[in-house]
């Protein structure tokens, strides 16, 4: 027989598959999406485990009709497969490529986008019902892993839809068994018994008929359902807190059966009220690497398929990562600060804390995807005299923002927010580009705003903000990844710089950690470069010397409080400055400090280096940065561009 994948360019041509023929489909689905992941990256265990689901869903459902959201939308591959994308998936997280995620201007059969966990229960019920409002006949799906389950806008969802009593059907694709195990024979002869058709139509009779009777025969019928619910909970030991939450709970089954699933699925079509189908899969499935180690492989780099070897990585030294140091940092200060404790959202080996779980397992709190409970405990940590340090990334930060002002802000609490993965991500795209914590975290009542340049100010941040028993809330942001490749010099000495006005001589000066460094002078612009652009922006004033320009660079590695004097001295001198931040402009460091600069300075020639005011779009990191003119080659051209516009006016 041969390949069957090739032949299937819309959903419908799966329903004329027998059984052996869906199980072929299924394994070259796997084997594509093997090969598709180890040359691009991208989430592969989770897209393994969905196979047979997905084309159960798509032999069942019309997805010309009816809608269905896939939560975060990580484990949609085969769906953009089976749904006239097969032909693209070599492109498949590159620039111009198709996306990780579901896209609605990637094809017609994606209904929401996705990117963040937890939102998928409440996208399907607002289609369900704009799908009512429209009067048109059709079912709304969400299909939600057991891990984004722990995000609490899943349970409000579900409130929402159990007491309207609205149509609505929920997958439950657990992969990790963390809801409850199969309890075994009993569990599956009641479920069997609760999908046959004979079932189904004596129920609905039994049910017109009680309604017919005059004063008892309602109550009279739902006294036996809330009887039977009873009964077959406690003989099922499933499903207990969806019945009460309103929803029918079915399962769970065998999520790589498809021929049990479709007979599930069938008789859950046919079905009003809000629904619930428990389905257990495999993460990984497929891939014995990915079986074996599927957090390892839930996100991985592309790969050497014949040994799961993430390329170049036992070949090369592996680079350290500011994720990894922090982490290992952290570890060694809490062995002398008992009161400091750790915080994680479900990203423990993402964020680097692997190494303090270890250590201090009794100090280290991961409360799954719960953002807005991570940022709240820290607050309540820190009010009963622990030192909290929560990890976020932060495109997840975003989601704990009013935690963040209310509880902590507000209070003036001693909480360490480390922002990792702050700037450009990659080819995740634009739900999880980090480019807007810095415009969010600067209006929040004292909050200070670090930015180390390196790894040794990471440290040194870390070391000055924890052994202060006085601090209020503290937040580091540092990107993906490591270092700039070149070391950076040490700051110069501060020179004399002549008779300053009063204005700027009267600015008073920071502490040792928030002060702004030379670490090359300069007298025809100021490079004002945060954080790790401090690298890109020496490199840029090598380029601009080539063209006779004298470049100033100030490492910035404090946002708020600015180090304005040490600014302002540099702006005076040169007059004209450019701020370069690896973050949108709007709302940025440079327009936040213009300003003030402009009123200490007439005449003073300035902009901003960032990222535009439109979502960024996937690509590698480097080809994102070169997108953003946050390469040498972009600052040193808007550097020239500036200096070009004084002379113009």
């Amino acid at each position: 027989m041969g390949n069957i994948l090739p032949t299937i360019d819309q959903p419908e041509k799966l329903r004329d598959l027998s059984t052996g023929e869906l199980e072929q489909l299924a394994g070259e689905i796997r084997s594509l999406i093997i090969e598709t992941v180890s040359t691009n990256g991208g989430h592969l265990a989770s897209n393994l485990g969905v196979v047979d689901l997905t084309l159960a869903l798509l032999r069942v459902f019309d997805f010309q009709h009816d809608r269905i959201v896939f939560d975060v939308g990580h484990q949609a591959y085969t769906y953009k497969i089976l749904t006239g994308r097969q032909g693209q998936f070599c492109t498949l997280r590159q620039m111009g490529g198709l996306s990780g995620f579901p896209k609605q201007e990637e094809s017609c059969f994606d209904f929401f986008n996705t990117g963040h966990s937890s939102t998928s229960i409440s996208a399907a019920l607002g289609l369900s019902r704009a799908l009512q409002h429209r009067n048109r006949a059709a079912h709304a799906i969400a299909v939600i892993g057991d891990g984004a389950l722990t995000g609490g806008m899943s349970f409000e969802a579900m409130n929402d839809a159990g007491q309207s009593g609205e149509n609505l059907i929920v997958i439950l694709n657990d992969n990790q068994m963390s809801i409850s195990p199969n309890v075994g024979g009993l569990s599956r002869h009641l479920e069997n018994l609760r999908i046959s058709t004979l079932y189904i139509k004596t129920k609905n009779r039994i049910e017109r008929i009680m309604n017919r009777i005059p004063l008892i025969g309602r109550p009279f019928y739902r006294m036996m359902l809330l009887f039977k619910r009873t009964t077959r909970l406690a003989l099922q030991q499933q499903g207990i807190l969806f019945e009460q939450l309103g929803f029918k709970y079915y399962g769970p089954i065998d999520g790589h059966d498809i021929e049990s699933m479709e007979d599930h699925l069938r008789v859950i079509r046919e079905q009003k009220g809000p629904i619930l189908l428990h389905v257990l899969t495999q993460k990984g499935k497929g891939y014995k690497f990915a079986e074996e180690s599927p957090d390892l492989y839930h996100g991985v780099a592309p790969f050497v398929i014949e040994n799961g070897v993430v390329n170049g990585h036992s070949t090369n030294p592996k680079k350290l990562s500011f994720s990894e140091v922090f982490g290992q940092h952290l570890t060694r200060i809490a062995a002398r600060q008992t009161q400091i404790c750790a915080i994680s959202a479900a990203m423990t080996a993402g964020t680097g804390l692997s190494s303090f779980a270890s250590a201090y397992p009794a100090r280290f709190y991961d409360v799954g995807i719960a953002e807005q409970h991570a940022m709240t405990l820290a607050a309540g940590l820190a009010a009963g005299g622990m030192r909290p340090v929560i990890t976020l990334y932060s495109t997840f930060l975003q989601r704990a923002y009013d935690q963040l002002l209310h509880d902590v802000c507000l209070q003036c609490l001693p909480v360490l927010l480390m922002v990792d993965r702050a700037g450009i991500v990659g080819e995740d795209g634009e739900t999880h580009q980090g480019i807007y914590d810095l415009s969010l975290l600067l209006p929040l009542p004292g909050l200070q705003i670090y930015c180390p340049a390196d790894f040794a100010q990471l440290r040194e941040q870390m070391d000055s903000i924890l052994a202060d028993p006085s601090s209020g809330p503290m937040a580091i942001r540092y990107p993906r990844g490591g270092e700039w490749p070149q070391t950076l010099p040490l700051p110069l000495q501060e020179t004399e710089h002549g008779t300053l006005p009063r204005a700027i001589a009267d600015l008073p000066d920071r502490l040792p950690i928030q002060q702004a460094r030379c670490l090359r002078r300069g007298i025809d612009i100021s490079l004002f470069a945060l954080g790790t652009m401090a690298g890109p922006a020496l490199a840029a004033a090598d380029l601009l010397d080539q063209q006779n320009i004298s470049a100033e660079v100030i490492a910035v590695s404090c946002a708020k409080p600015i180090d304005l004097k040490r600014l302002a001295v540099s702006a005076d001198k040169t007059r004209h400055v450019l701020f370069i931040e690896e973050s949108v402009c709007e709302g940025g460091l440079g327009h936040n400090t213009l300003p003030a600069l402009y009123q200490l300075i007439p005449g003073l020639r300035g902009t901003c280096l960032g990222v535009e005011d439109h979502p960024l779009c996937q690509g590698s990191r480097d080809q994102l940065l070169q997108l953003a003119k946050l390469q040498p080659e972009g600052i040193a051209e808007t550097a020239l561009n500036v200096l070009k516009l004084n002379k113009t006016e």
